[in-house]
């Protein structure tokens, strides 16, 4: 099957609007705190429910993209996700709500069987460019969603987002089952065979590295952008959350980034652009640093940081589904486990090192991550300069007199 430009397209869609799932709700907290009457040291439950959620998919969801017809399957995940969302959308208590974002959240890991499906899909020769340019669709996923959220809130209130977002789920399933192509399977495997796959993969030395990688990378990622907010809302700045959300749009720089880290890793140079890419990830963090005297310095930060993380991720991807190709959902879902628990370090340790040390301490922090993940990467170049070395020369026994 020819992977055209629309079937990429609906692929990045997709991946677009689940991940949407998640981070909708980080705009409106306080909107739906006085809707549901929540305190609002219970609101951050909103958005750790479907984090939760999605951590429990990437383990027992994702890898069912092993085993099954993956088009039935992302058609499946978005319908559920739409249920989840809809839930949300009509919930009149708090508990209601939890429930229908924790189902949202689990489903919305159709985002990793999606990215899997599509570098299968791919041919060898462009399943770089394939990858980023569906991984792309998570970035505009992740900023439009915080931008859409505050317009359909200021016109409609919160209900709204989640009734838009299960209607945009509802028409991807269609067009899915439309457009693209069922998978035709020779011996399934059963599900204990490939949870037993994912969890064989953190014995693999390559898959533990570029884990590491991940986990130090979107540690950094998190700790700028859960942190940005508090020295741009304090003094001299004291910028509005509105006029704090317009940084994000420099995170388009980073689906850009995808699309062509994606071209070099189908060059075969994926090595190094994850080496470049860390380097400029740690660099980034010397002007975003800077945001109590220069909001120039800090936008340019964010587009060094998105470009540099983006870069990384996408050649993460392609490494290893190259590396696994029978199993790509449970490589993705794995490595996916990394990124999550990195970007939760860095979420919670920025906002903790801030109150004790200012932005400073959190920029400190954000760019040793980053030389952290630097480390691993070079650590790796080394091993494997090692195992590659010339053998020692073998003298040949000496001839009988």
């Amino acid at each position: 099957m020819v992977l055209t430009f629309g079937r990429r397209m609906l692929l990045a869609a997709i991946c677009s609007v689940a991940v949407a799932t998640i981070y909708v709700a980080q705009p409106v907290l306080v909107q739906v705190g006085h809707d549901l009457g929540v305190p609002q040291a219970r609101l951050g439950w909103m958005v750790a429910t479907g984090q939760i959620g999605y951590l429990a998919g990437l383990v027992f969801l994702v890898p069912l993209g092993d085993m099954l017809d993956r088009r039935h399957l992302i058609a499946g995940h978005l319908t559920l996700a739409a249920v989840g969302t809809m839930a949300a959308a009509t919930a009149s208590q708090l508990w209601f709500l939890l429930a229908g974002l924790a189902v949202a959240g689990l489903f919305a890991v159709v985002v990793q069987t999606t990215v899997a499906f599509a570098a299968d899909l791919a041919t060898a020769a462009d399943r770089g460019r394939t990858i980023g340019v569906v991984t792309s669709g998570v970035v505009i996923g992740i900023l439009g969603s915080r931008l859409l959220a505050g317009g359909l809130a200021e016109l409609w209130g919160w209900r709204s987002i989640y009734v838009a977002l299960a209607v945009l789920l509802i028409v991807l399933t269609v067009l899915v089952l439309k457009l693209l192509p069922a998978e035709h399977r020779g011996v399934r495997a059963t599900y204990g065979e490939v949870l037993g796959s994912l969890a064989g993969l953190f014995r693999k030395r390559l898959f533990v590295s570029r884990g590491l990688i991940t986990f130090f990378l979107f540690a950094s990622f998190g700790a700028l952008w859960s942190g940005l907010a508090l020295p741009l809302a304090a003094e001299p700045w004291q910028l509005t959350t509105a006029q704090i959300g317009l940084f994000g749009i420099a995170g388009l720089a980073g689906a850009l980034g995808a699309a062509r880290a994606g071209r070099w890793a189908d060059a075969g140079r994926a090595n190094a652009v994850t080496g470049s890419a860390l380097a400029l990830l740690a660099v980034s963090w010397l002007a975003s640093g800077q945001a109590t005297w220069s909001l120039w310095l800090v936008v340019l930060g964010v587009v060094l940081l998105d470009l540099a993380v983006q870069a990384v991720h996408v050649s993460n991807q392609h490494v290893l589904t190259e590396a696994y190709p029978h199993r790509t959902s449970s490589a993705i879902g794995g490595y996916m486990l990394f990124y999550s628990l990195g970007s939760a370090l860095g979420a919670t340790a920025t906002t903790t090192l801030y109150s004790a040390a200012g932005w400073t301490g959190s920029a400190v922090l954000g760019g040793t991550f980053a030389l952290c993940g630097l480390l691993v990467w070079t650590a790796g170049q080394a091993r494997n300069h090692t195992g590659t070395r010339r053998r020692p020369r073998v003298r040949p026994a000496a001839s009988p007199r």
